[in-house]
């Protein structure tokens, strides 16, 4: 067995590749059917594709502007605002498809699309903060500070679970688009 680590284009080790060579399984330990390793991964990919992870590494930007946003600014309480709006969307969409998921019903399409949109609105965020709290800009403040990151760690965002070309793939084979 070989333990490889995995960095992000920040630096950070958080997954590894593990390498097994010869290893045998027996039987009573095998999980799901002997070939069909990679149909399990990607099924449970519905899983990663729908939860409210995927939409909820930018919170603690969103929490930044809230306390940062001046309540006579029109401008940043109705940018705001839009973000509660696209989060509390995909919450419910998220919600949506744990039910369809509990019912046994097949959420592929539904979760490719949450996801989506979920690195739409992650990699959007520190745009959007940077356009509503300019006057913050250089001043080493807590939303500089986590602004900065996620301008780094975003691009990461869209990879996770799938690229968008493979969500959208899969989003336009289950419109009937392919």
């Amino acid at each position: 067995m070989e333990v490889l680590p995995i960095y992000s284009q920040l630096g950070t080790h958080i997954f590894n590749e593990v390498v097994l060579d010869d290893v045998f399984v027996p039987d009573e330990n095998l999980i799901g059917t002997e070939g069909e390793g990679w149909r399990q991964v990607t099924s449970e990919l519905k899983y990663e594709r729908s939860g409210p992870e995927r939409f909820l590494s930018s919170t603690q930007l969103l929490i930044e502007m809230i306390d940062a946003a001046d309540v006579d600014n029109d401008r940043q309480t109705e940018g705001i605002g839009h973000l509660i709006a696209r989060y509390a969307a995909l919450r419910q969409m998220s919600q949506g498809i744990a039910l369809m998921m509990s019912k046994g019903e097949d959420p592929a399409l539904a979760a490719s699309v949450v996801k989506d949109q979920g690195a739409l609105l992650e990699q959007s965020m520190p745009h959007i903060a940077h356009e509503l709290f300019d006057e913050h800009i250089g001043t080493g403040s807590d939303l500089e500070t986590v602004m900065n990151f996620l301008t780094l760690a975003t691009p990461s965002f869209s990879l996770r679970g799938g690229t968008r070309e493979i969500l959208r793939g899969i989003i336009a084979r289950g419109m009937g688009l392919r």
